[in-house]
């Protein structure tokens, strides 16, 4: 059976994946970029050098010599998102490799944004939303979008209802991450630090406005917080609990105005367990209406997994 290949080159990790037709994972790697101590991320051009490191070791992993001749096409992410003016650096490294490995075994490339493999990876790991037009919450250290999605025959059609004007929700969780003493990026030591919190002892506001979010002022308040030295992990729950409270309010509104009942939440700050059953609880209550899918938490964060998937879609 012939094999789809899928390479990811974001912000964040360099990442490889093989399919079978059937949609079955053979194979995946990936490698998250390094970023120094107290440091909340990369410039673009440190990121594209540490993609062209990695990208080699990320090959190896994937046992790509074993299996090349029953590689049938490449898909690969090229911009972040659907729009036609988006760019970013970093995605040029995967499509520079993508392109030559599609020319030396002289198959076919088929080229995706990189928000598109993550609502795939999201529809493949969670088995839906299997209805053509869905919700959606796109929420990562690189984007916080609602939108309101139709799924083609080769891709999606995505209008976007909303997004965060300043911080995305992902910077938000690093930022008061790294202030407390987290590593790079801060969501699953935040998260885990959050474990321990006093519910409300630490109040964090949100700040919405329609469809649109901002994180800027919470962002200001968790580090008043910070200075006034309550405890890290009151600190952490009401980040944690901020972020639940924005997404819950956009999604009400999505609902009642976009006649849409099924969500599909993915993106690296999806892989939050609290905020996971929280919003399940909140939003799929009877009086609200809401069917909630979620990416698995291995496949929420950046993959090439998703893009690789996004090749089923012309096959099936």
């Amino acid at each position: 059976m012939s094999l789809i290949m899928g390479i990811d080159t974001s912000n964040y990790t360099t990442s490889a994946a093989l399919l079978n037709q059937r949609g079955d994972l053979v194979a995946e790697a990936r490698n998250l970029l390094p970023v120094s101590k107290g440091e909340r991320g990369l410039r673009q051009s440190e990121a594209v050098f540490k993609h062209i490191e990695q990208f080699p070791e990320v090959i190896e992993e994937l046992g790509l010599g074993e299996v090349e001749e029953e590689i049938s096409r490449i898909v690969v992410s090229t911009r972040p998102r659907e729009a036609e003016e988006s760019y970013m650096p970093v995605f040029r490294v995967g499509e520079g490799h993508a392109r030559s490995i599609a020319e030396v075994l002289g198959i076919p490339i088929k080229e995706v944004s990189h928000q598109a493999g993550h609502l795939q990876a999201g529809i493949w790991s969670a088995d839906g939303p299997k209805t053509k037009e869905f919700l959606a919450v796109h929420i990562s250290g690189g984007t916080t979008e609602i939108m309101r999605v139709n799924s083609l025959n080769t891709t999606f059609e995505i209008e976007r209802l909303g997004s965060a004007s300043d911080l995305h929700a992902g910077q938000f969780i690093d930022r008061v991450g790294v202030e407390l003493g987290l590593d790079f990026p801060a969501g699953p030591q935040l998260e885990e630090l959050a474990k321990n919190g006093e519910k409300g002892a630490v109040v964090i506001p949100s700040a919405v406005d329609g469809y649109d979010i901002s994180f800027s002022g919470p962002n200001s308040a968790a580090m008043r917080a910070i200075s006034a030295e309550e405890r890290p992990a009151d600190i952490a729950l009401a980040v944690q609990r901020c972020i639940v409270k924005t997404l819950e309010k956009v999604l009400r509104l999505a609902l009642k105005e976009q006649e849409v009942r099924n969500i599909l939440i993915v993106g690296g700050v999806a892989a939050n367990l609290y905020l996971r059953e929280n919003l399940k609880e909140r939003l799929e209550h009877p009086a609200v209406g809401g069917k909630l899918f979620f990416a698995s938490p291995e496949f929420s964060s950046d993959n090439a997994v998703g893009v690789a998937a996004l090749g089923l879609k012309e096959i099936n």
